[in-house]
């Protein structure tokens, strides 16, 4: 089965890209997530359109990704949340809710679906999160979750 892909596949691809793949996983999973569309000629066109998007948000080259990387690296992020007895959270934190406290921490604009975190962030404490900038240029920073009064 050809199939455009819409969103990022981890495996498989990034949107825009064309690729084959076995009927039940694109009948039963690709497309009923929204994370692909059936190809067809007039769809390759919207190719290009998907392709634009993902240009404008994405990170340029690998030095844009270094500068980046060492914005990241000076950072302290702080995150309050609600917790109960034993620092114990009420949910669990979210990679946008850290994409929010970088940004308000005077850190760069992150895309959420990059971020890597290290499980679930259910209690407070320091954790290290990953985030993949450019196929080769990893950065990680670390963000520290306390309790909000």
């Amino acid at each position: 089965m050809k199939i455009i892909l819409t969103q990022e596949v981890s495996g498989l691809g990034t949107p825009g890209d064309i690729v084959e793949v076995k009927n039940g996983y694109g009948r039963n999973y690709l497309l009923p997530q929204g994370f692909a569309i059936q190809w067809t000629k007039g769809a390759e066109k919207q190719v290009v359109v998907i392709k634009r998007a993902r240009e404008a948000r994405e990170i340029r080259d690998l030095g844009q990704a270094n500068e980046v990387k060492g914005q990241l690296a000076g950072l302290k992020v702080t995150l309050k949340a609600r917790s109960g007895n034993g620092g114990r959270l009420f949910g669990s934190i979210t990679p946008a809710e850290i994409v929010d406290a970088v940004k308000t921490a005077g850190g760069p604009a992150l895309d959420r679906r990059r971020l890597e975190l290290p499980g679930h962030i259910k209690t407070t404490g320091s954790y290290t999160v990953q985030v993949k900038l450019h196929p080769e240029v990893t950065a990680t920073f670390p963000v520290n979750v306390v309790a909000a009064k």
